[in-house]
């Protein structure tokens, strides 16, 4: 019987040069020169922590940083973006977090969009990993992009179809 899987992931390498990139148009950027912009990326926590002098600044660190995840294809729905905090003075910091795996909640939104299609396929959860079979791979295709149309705010990679 045809499946595959629906999973939520980033690829270490591609978001490590992406971030990498940032740092570095940061660094040359004529409007960032003498500033006091930190950005740290830690890979155990999967959380990038920003801190700079001005909200303006923050949004051109975000809106960089998005268009070199999109340059990387990654797609910008696995950040959560959070809110900023004043550290001491008057600087701005903000914690980005990656969000990777499918939770319980957004599993069980995905099946229930998948349902509500009445395409003759079964979902179910395995931890963070959908796994959807059907009787015809045209069905298991119209899943697929029935879920790139969805809005569930996360990243989806579709993987692992067997036939």
């Amino acid at each position: 019987m045809p499946s595959f899987d629906i999973i939520s992931e980033i690829n270490a390498q591609n978001l490590d040069n992406a971030i990498n990139n940032l740092k570095k148009e940061i660094l040359n950027r004529f409007d960032f020169r003498d500033s006091k912009t930190e950005i740290d990326f830690n890979k155990k926590e999967n959380n990038l922590h920003v801190v700079t002098e001005t909200d303006l600044r923050m949004r051109q660190i975000q809106d960089v940083l998005l268009s070199k995840l999109i340059k990387q294809g990654i797609d910008p729905n696995c950040l959560d973006m959070g809110k900023e905090h004043y550290a001491s003075g008057n600087m701005v910091k903000k914690d980005i977090k990656l969000k990777e795996g499918i939770d319980k909640e957004t599993a069980k939104k995905i099946i229930k969009h998948i349902k509500d299609s009445s395409l003759k396929v079964q979902a179910q959860i395995m931890d963070d990993i959908i796994r959807v079979t059907g009787k015809k791979i045209d069905d298991l295709q119209e899943v697929i992009s029935l879920c790139k149309q969805g809005e569930f705010g996360i990243a989806l990679q579709f993987e692992n179809m067997k036939s």
